[in-house]
């Protein structure tokens, strides 16, 4: 099976990368260009890939949900016996990407993994809608499933059990949190002149950027 991906080409202009605009902290420039996507309006501006990988198998990739930016780091959550766990547990660092086509831009993060302690696990997962509680326990994420019915059956069963009571987080589930040690910022710009911005940190604090070429 071939494909040919040959189409009218498409130009980036929206927009442009200064030094000049930068903020000194990366996070803060983050959370701005967030904000700014989050005006558009779109569905589920927090979605962003996450990168693993294992000495077994390789790198790996999926989409999930940012649930929390801080000074702390970007934290998601998660199963914790799941495949992306485990990647993350064995090699103790992740990456970030989020792609943001409605403005023509993506930001990359990458550092080292940290765990949610239990009592922020337990707080966030009782924000979390009925249902999704209960996916929370009858999804044994990344292993074997027999058939749909099979999960469906098992999330009908949890789901008369503890209806009308407090859902408990299960002792499986909780967030990642990936402490950041490098950032990049893309612009999209006209002819493939993006622009590329480089966040490392400095040995006695704070932050460098420097421009790659695109």
């Amino acid at each position: 099976m071939e494909a040919n991906l040959h189409h009218q080409r498409s130009e980036y202009a929206q927009g442009q990368l200064r030094e000049e605009d930068l903020e000194s902290n990366p996070l803060h420039q983050f959370a701005l260009w967030f904000e700014e996507y989050q005006a558009k309006a779109v569905f589920e501006p927090n979605t962003v890939v996450l990168a693993t990988e294992s000495a077994a198998e390789g790198p790996n990739a999926r989409m999930v949900l940012l649930k929390e930016f801080s000074p702390e780091g970007f934290v998601i959550y998660t199963n914790l016996e799941s495949q992306k766990a485990r990647e993350a547990r064995e090699s103790g660092r992740a990456a970030l990407l989020f792609f943001w086509p409605e403005m023509q831009r993506q930001v990359k993060v990458r550092g080292r993994v940290e765990w949610v302690g239990e009592a922020e696990n337990d707080r966030y997962f009782a924000t979390r809608p009925f249902e999704s509680q209960i996916g929370a326990w009858a999804s044994q994420q990344s292993r074997e499933l027999g058939s749909r019915e099979e999960l469906e059956a098992r999330f009908e069963e949890l789901h008369q059990w503890y209806t009308g009571q407090t859902v408990p987080r299960p002792p499986f589930w909780g967030g990642l949190r990936i402490v950041p040690e490098h950032y990049e910022f893309w612009q999209g710009r006209p002819s493939r002149l993006h622009d590329r911005i480089e966040y490392r940190p400095l040995e006695m604090g704070g932050w460098m950027f420097r421009r790659l070429f695109p």
